[in-house]
């Protein structure tokens, strides 16, 4: 499977979806962030009301517009992408 990704505000957004066989809505849309300095965040999943979908290359798209929302989040707003060290 070829996987997705894009290049926004200098950030890479990879598409990471995963595949739930024998599901009707089997692919569950995610996606993993690169920072300019090379740093690479977990896996965050789309929010659960749009989750899992029937068509791969919609869970991919949502995916990297998740994405694209996390990076904006990040950059006007100050939400972190990493978790905090306890």
């Amino acid at each position: 499977m070829s996987t997705m990704h894009c290049t926004y505000r200098d950030y890479i957004i990879t598409a990471e979806v995963l595949q739930y066989a024998g599901s009707p809505t089997p692919w569950a849309g995610g996606c993993r962030i690169t920072d300019p300095e090379g740093r690479t965040t977990r896996r965050f999943p789309l929010p659960l009301d749009h989750a899992f979908l029937a068509d791969l290359e919609k869970a991919q798209h949502a995916s990297i517009a998740h994405g694209k929302w996390l990076v904006d989040q990040c950059l006007d707003h100050g939400r972190a992408l990493y978790a905090q060290a306890a």
